[in-house]
């Protein structure tokens, strides 16, 4: 053998053992390895918190009224299915959602729920994907709002205690201080009353994750339509009570082999959401 073919035996089987040793550690679902490596998850049924009313994430599904369906929803089943984990879905207000997790009434909220310091100081989070918000308003755009900045003397709908709210307050301050008028910010118990806001005329534009006002205004182009849109630099993730750390390493190691299998950006691009907003899964606490 030359020495150049010495050198390409030598590169190959290098090759081959990092190949081999990426192969060892690349993750994979291990259902059957629940009791070894959750070993407290055994025999439990986990309950994740969902709104059914927040498409394309949760929703009902149109041919089946009692099946529940959705990009968080799938990707959720996904998980638990990956890991081995029994689990139920629990269905309540969007709002209602995170008191519930703290409270210990269910073990995870997954459901379009934005990572902010204040939240984490009660949960910890697994986050999996960057968020955009969205305004949506009345087909035609009537009132041609073009972007946040020109929103003073509007009235304008956010969900309780959301990021949303708070940019619409801060516009509000803004605007009063320019000598203009202010945001009228009107918040919302579930996206369905908020919908509602927007659909009778009662508010202008309403503020919320950019998926659901995109699917909102595609699937209803004669009623709604997408004013504007803010990269707004924000991360969503399921979130777990604090300490319930066994938990949040599963949903962690579940989320990252369905991540590498390519399962997640299959359920985004089922549900019309863009694959690129797909972030590697990372454990977040305060």
């Amino acid at each position: 053998m030359t020495a150049k073919g010495w050198t390409s035996a030598v590169a190959f089987a290098l090759a081959l053992g990092v190949a081999g040793e990426a192969l060892a550690q690349a993750p994979a679902c291990e259902p059957a390895k629940l009791a070894t490596k959750y070993p407290s998850l055994v025999g439990k049924t986990i309950k994740f918190g969902a709104d059914p009313q927040t498409p394309p994430y949760t929703m009902r599904d149109g041919a089946d009224f009692n099946k529940i369906i959705g990009a968080d929803t799938d990707l959720a089943r996904a998980v638990f299915d990956c890991q081995g984990i029994k689990y139920e879905i629990f269905l309540g207000g969007w709002s209602g959602l995170l008191p519930a997790t703290i409270s210990g009434q269910i073990d995870v909220f997954w459901n379009n729920l934005y990572y902010t310091a204040e939240r984490a100081k009660q949960v910890d989070y697994v986050l999996y994907m960057q968020a955009g918000t969205g305004a949506l308003t009345q087909a035609g755009n009537p009132k041609k709002i073009g972007g946040l900045d020109q929103t003073c003397g509007t009235t304008a709908a956010a969900g309780l205690g959301t990021v949303e709210e708070a940019a619409l307050k801060k516009e509000d301050e803004k605007c009063k201080a320019a000598g203009k008028p202010g945001v009228t910010v009107m918040t919302y118990p579930d996206l369905a009353a908020g919908i509602r806001l927007v659909q009778t005329g009662r508010a202008d534009i309403m503020m919320t994750d950019l998926a659901i006002v995109e699917s909102l205004a595609i699937d209803n182009p004669q009623t709604y339509a997408r004013a504007f849109k803010i990269l707004t630099g924000f991360t969503i993730g399921a979130a777990v009570k604090n300490g319930n750390d066994e938990l949040l390493k599963a949903i962690y190691e579940g989320l990252v082999a369905v991540q590498a299998s390519g399962g997640q950006k299959a359920i985004f691009q089922k549900y019309k959401i863009d694959p690129d907003l797909q972030v590697a899964a990372e454990i977040k606490k305060d």
